[in-house]
């Protein structure tokens, strides 16, 4: 077999074959099911059958065909897949798979998804840019607990063309009433989870009947072939250019003092020269001067586009932002309610700060408990406190700065976010937004005249959070009240958090679970830079366990206004000491969540100062402290 070439193409098409070649459309396309569907097989016949495997790899293929046992002259197409080699030890897909192919009317990209249910997270990762789901049922099993997982997955994605693939038809006999059996079955689920229509199509990815044409084997089917039906499907960016004008810009352009473009691909829309738009969330208006493109200007650009937009007026605008039509623009919000994929084996903690990416927007957030979880087999919505592996969710999200969205009905560029972990940077969960909370939009920031600066300039002083952090009994109080002791004597301006004195008040309604104790150190942090805000300098005596919500408050305040002050003793000197008797209740079992005996405490890497309380006394400490803050930092404004 060689590679495809049109019998019409001669020397002097070339051109012209090149230039349609790149202008036909292109369908992204996954396809998904449960183990051993025949994903991987199916796949590799749409390569063959599109004529897109040259001679060396289809020689190779029959090699390793052999050499997995194939049965007589049949070929293992899903060895063009399952490239992992974990995959073709054991004979399933792991990681998703991307193939390109085309047709004469048609380029695809197919990616092939795992079936299990430990690797959603792939399967989300392979929907997420997709116009169609193929789905695949062996029609020797009907609808599986997989099956619906990944129906409900992509069509809460949005995925819109759903394909039912009822594949190895030849091992029940081409029997009819096996394939209505079973879209029937399906039809009652789709029905329950708001899939309005699918295609339905009985075929064998092994033996290519109904892949690329219509087999005489099933006579009864009256519908069309796969890749037909395949090459016919509208794509999403046919909807998009339908939409109003988006560009999140991904980057400011300025090569010299005489251009500033703004990069970014369109997410919506069409834009002309001269058109007015919208920077949000500035909301500050201004025209289209240029258009600038790798190939030179351009008058006009459509959804899809990578393109350097040139404005006619020095407005703000940055990476982030987005440039949108000047009488239809997108909202800007800081809380959200969202639907949430969790993708992370480790669960969700309510409270926790996150990096929110959407688009070319990141921020920081935090996910409330969530108000249900869905029950993938029934649609029930249950209760739950946290969202673990696979866990679909609905649940309020709160950034830290308003960003520019859309709910991800109206699109996915401005409505599709990830859940980034703050110390690993891996991706946790997958969020789909539905709209803003109300109370998002009835809060605004009040303008004061007395400025924050204003304040410290009053009190001679530049304001400063001293965040004291360690185990229970490691001297966090003891220290930081005689820092503060001597920065009143010094004539300093200050205030003490402590964490056992907030309890008593402010945070009474906290528990020590790892949601309540986040809340309490999110809590303080807020009164904290109200404090710092005021002028002052702030001192904060808190076990604070977690990393994460200790870089949260320091993310709350300007950059050098954090101090973190590690007050680094060991576990068997603090239960020594014991004051309070809480570790011995904690080791007979009647404290839960103690940190360090049942709950963790993640000492700080990089802390601004460490107290080594063996060798160092508390009044050393203190004046450590004070010396390093007097001496880093000028108090005159």
């Amino acid at each position: 077999m060689t590679a495809y070439t049109p019998d019409a193409l001669i020397a002097e098409d070339i051109d012209a074959y090149l230039d349609a070649h790149a202008h036909k459309s292109m369908l992204r396309f996954i396809t998904c099911g449960s183990v051993d569907d025949g994903k991987s097989t199916l796949i590799g016949r749409l390569l063959y059958d599109s004529k897109t495997i040259f001679e060396d790899q289809l020689a190779a293929l029959e090699a390793d065909s052999r050499r997995v046992g194939t049965q007589g002259e049949n070929i293992d197409f899903a060895l063009l897949v399952d490239g992992l080699a974990a995959e073709r030890e054991q004979g399933i897909t792991i990681d998703v798979a991307y193939r390109f192919f085309a047709t004469d009317r048609r380029k695809f990209i197919v990616a092939d998804t795992p079936g299990h249910e430990q690797y959603t997270r792939n399967m989300i990762t392979g929907a997420s840019t997709a116009d169609c789901a193929v789905i695949l049922i062996d029609a020797r099993k009907g609808v599986l607990t997989q099956t619906r997982r990944h129906s409900f997955l992509t069509h809460l994605i949005g995925i819109r063309q759903i394909v039912l693939a009822v594949n190895k038809m030849d091992l029940v006999g081409h029997d009819q009433a096996t394939f209505d059996r079973i879209v029937a079955d399906y039809r009652a689920f789709a029905d329950s989870i708001g899939v309005g229509e699918f295609t339905a199509i009985p075929l064998s990815g092994l033996s290519g009947a109904n892949v690329a044409a219509r087999s005489e084997e099933m006579p009864w089917y009256g519908g069309p072939a796969l890749l037909p039906h395949l090459e016919s499907i509208p794509v999403d960016a046919d909807r998009a250019a339908a939409m109003p004008f988006r560009l999140p810009v991904q980057w400011v352009n300025r090569p010299d003092l005489d251009f500033r473009g703004f990069a970014g691909t369109i997410a919506g829309g069409r834009v002309r020269v001269g058109d007015t738009v919208r920077i949000v969330p500035s909301g500050k208006t201004t025209t289209i001067a240029r258009i600038v493109t790798l190939d030179g200007d351009r008058d006009a650009a459509v959804a899809g586009e990578a393109v350097t937009l040139v404005l006619a007026d020095e407005v703000d605008c940055s990476r982030g932002d987005v440039i949108a039509a000047g009488e239809d623009a997108p909202e800007a919000a800081n809380q959200f309610e969202a639907t949430i994929v969790w993708l992370a084996d480790t669960a969700l903690v309510p409270g926790r700060g996150y990096w929110l990416k959407l688009g070319t927007r990141t921020v920081g957030a935090t996910v409330q408990p969530p108000a249900h979880v869905v029950d993938i087999n029934t649609q029930a919505h249950l209760s739950a406190k946290t969202l673990a592996l696979n866990d679909i969710g609905v649940a309020e999200v709160y950034t830290d700065a308003p960003i520019v969205f859309a709910p991800y009905t109206d699109s996915h560029e401005l409505g599709g976010f990830i859940l980034i972990d703050r110390e690993t940077h891996a991706t946790v969960a997958a969020g789909m937004i539905h709209h803003a909370l109300r109370r998002a939009q009835n809060v605004h920031w009040q303008s004061v005249d007395v400025t924050r600066e204003a304040h410290a300039r009053q009190k001679g002083q530049s304001p400063r959070l001293l965040w004291l952090t360690g185990i229970s009994g490691s001297g966090k109080s003891t220290i930081a009240n005689l820092v503060e002791k001597k920065l009143h004597a010094l004539g300093r301006h200050s205030f003490l958090l402590d964490g056992d004195n907030v309890r008593h008040g402010l945070n009474k309604d906290l528990g020590f679970t790892d949601a309540d104790r986040i809340e309490n150190v999110r809590r303080v942090g807020e009164v904290a830079k109200l404090m710092t805000d005021a002028g002052l300098i702030v001192l904060t005596a808190f076990i604070s366990p977690f990393r994460a919500e200790r870089d949260m408050v320091r993310g709350m305040l300007p950059p050098g206004e954090f101090v973190e002050i590690f007050v680094d003793t060991p576990l068997a000197d603090a239960e020594a000491r014991d004051v309070k008797g809480l570790y011995a209740k904690a080791r007979a079992g009647e404290i839960a969540h103690f940190t360090g005996i049942s709950s963790p405490y993640e000492a700080p890497e990089r802390p601004d100062i460490r107290i080594d309380t063996r060798s160092e006394s508390a009044e050393a400490a203190a004046e450590r402290i004070v010396e390093h803050v007097l001496g880093v930092w000028s108090f005159e404004l």
